[in-house]
């Protein structure tokens, strides 16, 4: 993960935190994220502190993580920001998922669920939405290894597109 995936998971988390108390991200995921972050080598004075948190000390997740935010500037969040930060995520979960370094179900997942719904389901994302939606991979089965091909497959082919789009402007 390079810094520029670290801060845009870290802006979608924090987007994340002003929903519903069921809808937030855990305490043990923030504290992942600054180990992320860490490892991506960001700075800012209170990250080490929330990647260091021990299990019993997440409910000090949030008051640091938020610390980070301010500390690296990312406060007020803004719109296109956040777009900006899907699209980032959506990237790189769709790289993981070629790579095979991210399970193509659970891949296809989050970019359903954390970039094309938040997004309005853009068109470019629209062929691993499709395949969620017409999979039911939503409920939590186990789809056979064609389906995890053709998640694969989606995922390399909007690679390619984004790789055409940004090498074309």
């Amino acid at each position: 993960m390079d810094a520029e995936v670290a801060i845009s998971l870290i802006r979608m988390a924090a987007a994340d935190l002003t929903m519903e108390p069921w809808q937030r991200p855990a305490d043990a995921y923030l504290v992942q994220l600054g180990l992320d972050a860490l490892m991506a080598d960001i700075e800012a004075p209170s990250l080490p502190l929330l990647a260091g948190l021990a299990r019993g000390e997440y409910p000090q997740a949030r008051e640091l993580f938020n610390l980070v935010l301010e500390e690296l500037g990312l406060l007020p969040l803004a719109s296109e920001d956040l777009a900006k930060a899907r699209w980032t995520a959506a990237r790189w979960w769709a790289g993981q998922i070629v790579a095979c370094q991210l399970d193509p179900v659970h891949g296809a997942k989050l970019i359903f669920q954390e970039s094309a719904a938040e997004l309005g389901y853009p068109d470019a994302l629209q062929p691993v939405v499709d395949l969620v939606i017409a999979l039911d991979l939503l409920d939590d089965q186990h789809p056979d290894q064609h389906v995890r091909d053709q998640i694969s497959s989606a995922a390399q082919d909007f690679l390619a597109i984004e790789a055409h789009r940004n090498h074309s402007r």
